[in-house]
């Protein structure tokens, strides 16, 4: 691990170290993993009422200049051709020879000359890499990684927060609209209809010199509805409920979307995107293994590398998420298991020594009409 010297941190990390919060290192920057309410109190503050992530460790590139849409689309996986300015879309940056995963990343269609890509913050650096050496002229990837910070209300009740300090509620999932923060004129603030716990929520995009009194309202708006200051440990048990994959776990660059469940995210009649040929060739013969939800059949709580057997000399895979899920009360987990095994079989996981069953699952693991609702 990373000397805490060594991490970025937030703009909001004195905030953060005010309100007791546990640190530690998430793609090279020092996060909140916790707050002194617990990773279970916060979970449940998102899933009942709302509460408010500090996610400023995601990247931020900017793709500008003339063809920038265009080029985008014939890189990146999903067709932005679907979709129309002010939408966003959840797509994937492929390697071009394998069709591994480089990372899972979000696109914000501004116009056809300007796209904001919002990356994992550990491979941000590498997907700019990719872009820039591909890039034909006249378009430009700029990376703002250290210069804006992004907060994630999230919960039944983000819009009654949101709207208390003047910004935008009510657009349609995976949609933004860009308002002034404060009195007009202000400064701009990006409200994307996102998220990653499977709740209704918002993600917001704001320069690093607002963000502390961003931050500052918003507590004091959500304190009517019981919101929480949530870190990324509660991120991580929500995302997992709803079956998303984490980069670095569930998904790497060898995990192909058809191993993990993403061919849905892969604009599979376009002319063009890094990856294709090997990516449309494993669909046809079919993936040997395939991203499966595991869920405790007794009090077994699965963490990511435990060894996922058929019977207990039958060695199979080994967990790539796993935790204990605060809405079911049970163990949870995901694990790339091979294709011949039945998705609805019995499976052990090792646990401290024990092999304790899991019966295998089709994710999300929670209701996931609430993303839209």
């Amino acid at each position: 691990m990373a000397q805490t010297s060594d991490l970025k941190q937030s703009p909001l990390h004195d905030r953060h170290a005010a309100l007791g919060a546990k640190f530690a290192e998430f793609g090279g920057w020092s996060m909140p993993l916790e707050y002194s309410s617990g990773v279970v109190k916060e979970h449940t503050a998102v899933r009942e009422s709302v509460g408010i992530f500090d996610v400023s460790h995601l990247g931020k590139a900017m793709v500008t200049g003339p063809g920038a849409a265009e080029f985008i689309n014939a890189t990146l996986s999903n067709d932005l051709a679907k979709i129309r300015p002010g939408k966003a879309q959840y797509t994937l940056c492929c390697d071009a020879a394998t069709g591994g995963i480089v990372d899972d990343l979000i696109a914000y269609y501004q116009d056809d000359e300007h796209v904001l890509l919002v990356p994992n913050a550990a491979n941000t650096a590498e997907v700019v890499r990719r872009l820039a050496a591909e890039a034909p002229q006249g378009v430009r990837i700029v990376d703002h990684h250290d210069d804006y910070a992004v907060l994630a209300v999230q919960g039944t009740k983000s819009d009654e927060v949101l709207s208390r300090v003047g910004l935008p509620v009510g657009h349609e999932y995976m949609s933004f609209a860009e308002a002034e923060f404060g009195e007009p004129g202000g400064p701009a603030v990006v409200v994307c209809r996102t998220g990653y716990t499977g709740e209704r929520g918002y993600e917001l995009i704001a320069a690093n010199e607002i963000a502390g009194e961003l931050w500052d309202q918003l507590l004091a708006a959500g304190e009517e509805f019981g919101m929480l200051a949530c870190g990324l440990g509660s991120r991580d048990t929500l995302r997992t409920e709803m079956g998303y994959p984490l980069h670095g776990q569930d998904i790497t660059i060898d995990v192909t979307p058809n191993e993990a469940g993403l061919g849905w995210a892969v604009g599979w009649k376009k002319e063009a995107f890094w990856g294709r040929e090997p990516l449309v060739a494993e669909k046809e013969a079919g993936p040997k293994r395939k991203l499966r939800g595991l869920i405790a059949v007794d009090r077994g709580i699965p963490r990511p590398g435990m060894g996922v057997t058929l019977v207990a000399d039958v060695p199979l895979c080994d967990i790539t998420s796993g935790t204990f899920s605060p809405t079911l009360k049970k163990g949870i987990g995901m694990a790339l298991v091979p294709t011949m095994i039945h998705p609805g079989a019995e499976l052990g996981v090792d646990v401290r020594g024990r092999r304790e069953i899991f019966a295998s699952t089709k994710l999300p693991f929670v209701d996931p009409s609430v993303r839209e609702a």
